[in-house]
């Protein structure tokens, strides 16, 4: 809105002046960008409002936080109200949607039924399941419909054809929602095996109208219902399927011990101890963020209130995600001479780089390096990149043989950098273009093995990044017309022989609104950071979440000439990268870039 400094104390989405002049005009948000903590209350339409009045009033009235949004359905005709479905989807637009000034028909004094035009650009929708789908801008065009209704005035102008679900600029939806990752584990790994993986959702920041839930609520129900279409071929929930939380729950927080009970419905009664801590950690992952203290033990309750299982947060470690806080904190890059050096993290060193053990140390030169997760083993393309070679970096050896050959005539259009991922195997793609391939070695040491990814439509993988879980892989892809893009995939194992035949399936775009992405790395469980310009624009370093939505506050200092970006599993660690004019530089939280080796590329963290 633009006049929500003159609504008083009380902020009142409708309170804003409405002009009718102008062919199109944009529909206020209900407050300021990214201030979360305004709320906004719908009002209702005065009696013989006009049509634009009630266009506008419903458009702005969704923007708020209108309880069962009983005040928005006023809008709409009786019958209207009783089928419109706010919660099926969001429609977000890059800003408030537009509507035509004037109704599609003649305004005449006696019409009965006018119709408007609602026009944007659709940047995301999310669906039913608070899935976040990001869009290259598209046209959105949509109509409704008014007709007069009776009403205890006499004829009132109402809406009687109204799409299903909200429609929401940009700001407001950052205002309304936040990301939430809920946990579930990754599938085909025993149980002393097993790791959680994340699955981003989007979620009311306060109180959902629909449900009257609050945010922690909200995401214990999510978790529930189960993962997202897109990652439920890939993970397993431990809770019995059709688990709920019991009737009328609409509240969940810790006590003042920091524990926190969840009463279920009757299908989870029968859970076993292993199963329940299991579902617990779930809880506890999940909920990380979400409370103001951390959470101290998760108690889950049987539907007659007795205590089904209890689990500590300590406890919760057991299942913690590939790549926790305890994770490698050391960098590795490829020197001047085109050896391996590690510059030591604080668990190890003072990071003073120094050079790795084995023939990556001092031997053949080196192109490109990925570091496995237990810093053990290191992969290295030679610097033609016709070579994959692994080696112990803790140990002198002599070279072993090359584990994988491109036959590429074209240095660059041979092997990639290689990357670990949280089983321990290795992958590289060879972008031969007469046989592109991408790859991945069983454990770093056995027989290389082709995996399908029948929806890259033969655009080239020039780079590629494994998630900790073991279930993602990101992609950086070359299309038709020459741009580079950001892919996410994922990687289904199937059959029950051992190797599994593995493929990369779903692509989705990660980072629609960057024309060209130059370098991207993993940055925790469910964000990556990435390198690359909009379009038009200049080479900026931002964060995206795995997911394609992009936070408010994800652009980073500025940095130029980006050769390659690195990132570690604990979000707390410097964020590194290598540039082609000032070496290899660190960002620190709260801090600017500063030179680390003033020579240097293939800069990486452990996988």
């Amino acid at each position: 809105m633009s006049a929500l400094l003159g609504c008083g104390a009380v902020l009142l989405s409708a309170c804003s002046s409405m002009p009718v002049s102008g062919d199109v005009r944009p529909v206020g948000g209900g407050s300021q960008p990214g201030d979360s903590q305004v709320q906004v209350y719908a009002v209702a339409p005065r009696d013989n409002a006009t049509p634009n009045e009630i266009v506008d009033g419903f458009l702005e009235s969704m923007t708020s936080d209108d309880s069962k949004f009983m005040t928005t359905r006023k809008y709409l005709t009786r019958k209207a109200a009783s089928t419109w479905k706010p919660s099926a989807f969001t429609t977000v637009l890059a800003k408030a949607p537009n509507r035509s000034d004037r109704p599609l028909n003649d305004s005449d004094p006696g019409v009965t039924e006018l119709a408007y035009t609602l026009t944007g650009d659709k940047v995301a929708t999310v669906d039913g399941q608070s899935a976040y789908q990001p869009l290259a801008p598209t046209e959105y065009n949509e109509t409704l419909h008014l007709v007069r209704e009776n009403g205890p005035g006499g004829k009132e102008w109402r809406i009687d054809i109204v799409p299903d679900g909200l429609l929401l600029g940009q700001s407001d939806f950052r205002r309304l929602y936040r990301s939430v990752d809920k946990y579930y584990f990754a599938a085909g790994r025993t149980v002393g095996q097993s790791t959680l993986v994340a699955d981003p959702v989007y979620l009311r920041s306060r109180t959902d109208p629909v449900t009257g839930m609050d945010t922690v609520t909200q995401a214990v129900r999510s978790l529930l219902a189960g993962p997202t279409d897109w990652l439920r071929p890939v993970v397993r929930s431990r809770f019995p399927a059709g688990t709920t939380l019991k009737k009328d729950v609409t509240s969940l927080a810790p006590d003042d011990r920091n524990v926190l009970r969840i009463p279920l419905d009757k299908k989870a009664d029968g859970a076993g101890q292993s199963s329940c801590r299991m579902m617990a950690s779930q809880v506890l992952y999940t909920l990380r963020d979400l409370t103001s203290a951390r959470i101290e033990q998760v108690q889950l309750l049987r539907s007659d209130d007795s205590q089904l299982c209890v689990l500590e947060a300590d406890q919760a470690e057991e299942f913690a995600p590939d790549g926790s806080s305890s994770g490698p904190d050391s960098q590795y890059y490829i020197d001047a001479e085109g050896h391996v050096e590690r510059i030591p993290g604080s668990t190890k060193g003072d990071g003073v780089p120094e050079p790795v053990s084995g023939p990556f140390g001092n031997g053949l030169r080196m192109g490109e390096v990925g570091v496995a997760r237990d810093e053990q083993s290191a992969a290295a393309v030679s610097r033609d990149r016709a070579f994959l070679y692994v080696s112990s970096i803790v140990s002198d050896g002599e070279l072993p043989p090359a584990l994988v050959t491109s036959r590429a005539k074209k240095q660059n259009d041979r092997l990639s950098a290689p990357s670990w991922d949280g089983r321990g195997d290795l992958w590289v793609a060879d972008r031969d273009p007469r046989r592109p391939r991408l790859l991945r070695i069983p454990g770093g040491t056995g027989e290389p093995q082709e995996v399908a990814v029948p929806s890259l439509a033969g655009n080239r993988i020039e780079a590629l990044r494994l998630s900790t879980d073991g279930v993602r892989i990101a992609l950086l892809v070359t299309q038709d017309d020459g741009s580079r893009t950001l892919k996410i995939g994922r990687i289904e194992r199937h059959g029950a022989a051992e190797p599994k035949r593995l493929s990369v399936v779903d692509l989705r775009q990660a980072a629609p609104q960057l024309t060209d992405v130059t370098a991207m790395s993993w940055s925790g469980r469910s964000r990556l950071v990435v390198v690359g310009k909009e379009e038009g624009g200049v080479q900026q370093v931002r964060y995206v979440q795995a997911d394609g939505s992009t936070p408010a506050s994800g652009v980073l200092p500025g940095l130029n000439e980006v050769s390659s970006i690195a990132a570690a599993d604990d979000e707390h660690l410097p964020l590194m990268a290598a540039t082609r004019n000032d070496g290899i530089v660190k960002l620190s939280p709260g801090d600017n870039w500063q030179t680390v080796v003033k020579e240097g590329t293939s800069l990486v963290y452990p996988g």
